[in-house]
C-alpha cells in the first residue's frame, strides 16, 4: 500500500526525522490561510500517489499567500498521472544548500533489506542510477541482526558526505531503517534529503507498506483512511473482464482466455461464499471500465451458491446503462436453480470453463 507524502512525513516526524513545517489543505482558501500562518514562501505539493510529480507539474512554488491561492485554484481538480488532485500539502520553502538520496527497500531476490544512498539526490535520481550506478551506495542488511548507528554512519562515509555531516546523515539513515522495520515497509525513501541552515531534513517522503501487514498497522491505516477491499481486484490492459470465485479459478479463467487468443482486462476474485449483492457489485465494478467489451463470469459453486450468482447477474442487467455481454460459466451448489433462473431470463450459460472462455473470446473479437 502506498502512503501519501503528508502521512509519511508525519510518521517520519514521530520517529525523529526532521521535516519541514507543513499542513494539508483541501480548498484554495485553506491553502491561503496556511501560507499566511507559515509567513514565508511556500511549496504546494499535490497529494497523489504517483511518482514524478515535480516534472508533471504537480509541485509549485508561491512567494506569498495570494499567489498560493491562485496556484491552488489551478491545481485543485486537475488530473496528475491519472489521479485527481483533491489535497495539497502546503509546506515552507527551504533554502537548500545540497541534496542527498537515501532509501531502504526490500530486495526480494536477495531476501534482505537494502539501503541505497547517494551524494546526489532530487528528480534525476533514476537517471543517476542508470547512467552512473557507481554513485549509488548499496548496503545489505542481515534481517536477523540489529542495525546499529555506527553502521549507518559507515553508509554516510561511503556516500562521501563531508566529515561534519557524517553523524547527521548517518542518524537519518538509522532512523529511516527503523521506520522501514517498524511500519512493515517495502520501501522507505527520502528524495531529497536536504541540507539547510537548520540542519538535515526530509524534503520529501515516500513510504510503501506491505499489504499483508496492514492488519497490524492500525494507526497508519486510520491515517490513510484504509478500508478493507471487498474484492481482490487488479486492472489489466485487455478487454475481457474475468471474475471468479477463488484466486486459482480466476487465474485459470485468465489462462484459458489467453489460450484462445483473448486478453484479460481484470482479475477479480469474489472469494468463497459471495452473496447476490457481492456478485452484482463485482460485475458493476468491471463494466465501469470502458475498455471492457465482455465479462467472463467463471463460477464453480461450493460455498457460493449458483442461484445467488444468477440473481446477482440479473440485478446488474436490470439497471446497467452499459450493454456489455456476460458469458457465464455456472456449475456447483444449487446449479439447477441457478441455471433455471438464467434460462427463464433468456440468458445462456456454460458448465465448461473451456467452452465459456472460447465463447467470450469469440464475442469479443466480433465486437472489434
Amino acid at each position: 500500500m502506498k502512503i501519501h507524502e503528508h502521512v509519511a512525513k508525519e510518521i517520519f516526524g514521530w520517529e525523529g526525522i526532521s521535516v519541514p513545517q507543513s499542513q494539508i489543505a483541501e480548498t484554495s482558501q485553506e491553502v491561503q490561510e496556511v501560507a499566511e500562518k507559515l509567513g514565508k514562501p511556500v511549496v504546494l505539493k499535490s497529494q497523489v500517489l504517483a511518482g514524478g510529480r515535480g516534472k508533471a507539474g504537480g509541485i509549485k512554488f508561491a512567494d506569498n499567500p495570494s499567489m498560493a491561492y491562485k496556484i491552488a485554484e489551478e491545481l485543485f481538480g486537475s488530473e496528475l498521472k491519472g489521479e485527481i488532485v483533491d489535497k495539497l500539502l502546503v509546506e515552507e520553502k527551504l533554502d537548500i544548500k545540497s541534496e542527498f538520496y537515501v532509501s531502504v527497500v526490500m530486495d526480494r531476490s536477495a531476501k534482505k533489506p537494502l539501503i541505497m544512498a547517494s551524494l546526489e539526490g532530487g528528480m534525476d535520481i533514476e537517471q543517476i542510477a542508470n547512467n552512473t550506478p557507481d554513485k549509488i551506495v548499496r548496503y545489505y542488511l542481515n534481517p536477523l541482526d540489529e542495525f546499529l548507528p555506527y553502521q549507518a554512519r559507515e553508509v554516510a562515509r561511503k556516500m562521501r558526505v563531508p566529515n561534519n555531516l557524517i553523524s547527521k546523515v548517518g542518524s537519518v539513515i538509522w532512523k529511516l531503517f527503523n521506520v522501514f522495520k517498524k511500519y512493515d515497509a517495502t520501501i522507505a525513501e527520502i528524495n531529497p534529503l536536504v541540507l539547510t541552515d537548520n540542519g538535515v531534513m526530509a524534503a520529501d517522503a515516500k513510504l510503501e507498506v506491505d499489504d499483508d501487514a496492514i492488519y497490524r498497522q492500525k494507526k497508519l491505516a486510520k491515517l490513510e483512511n484504509v478500508q478493507k477491499d471487498e474484492f481482490a481486484y487488479v486492472k489489466l490492459p485487455g478487454d475481457i473482464a474475468v471474475i471468479g470465485n477463488g484466486a486459482g479459478l480466476t487465474l485459470s479463467g485468465m489462462d484459458m482466455l489467453k489460450l484462445y487468443g483473448g486478453e484479460p482486462a481484470t482479475f477479480l476474485d469474489i472469494g468463497g461464499g459471495s452473496s447476490q449483492e457481492n456478485i452484482s457489485k463485482a460485475i458493476k465494478l468491471v463494466i465501469s471500465n470502458e475498455n471492457v467489451k465482455v465479462v467472463f463470469l467463471n463460477v464453480l459453486g461450493g460455498i457460493t451458491r449458483a442461484d445467488d450468482v444468477a440473481r446477482g447477474v440479473l440485478d446488474v442487467l436490470n439497471v446497467s446503462q452499459r450493454n456489455v455481454p456476460i458469458v457465464i460459466r455456472l456449475t456447483g451448489t444449487n446449479e439447477d436453480e441457478g441455471q433455471r433462473i438464467l434460462a427463464e431470463a433468456g440468458l445462456s450459460f456454460e458448465t465448461s470453463m473451456e467452452e465459456a472462455a472460447q465463447k467470450a473470446v469469440k464475442i469479443c473479437k466480433s465486437l472489434s
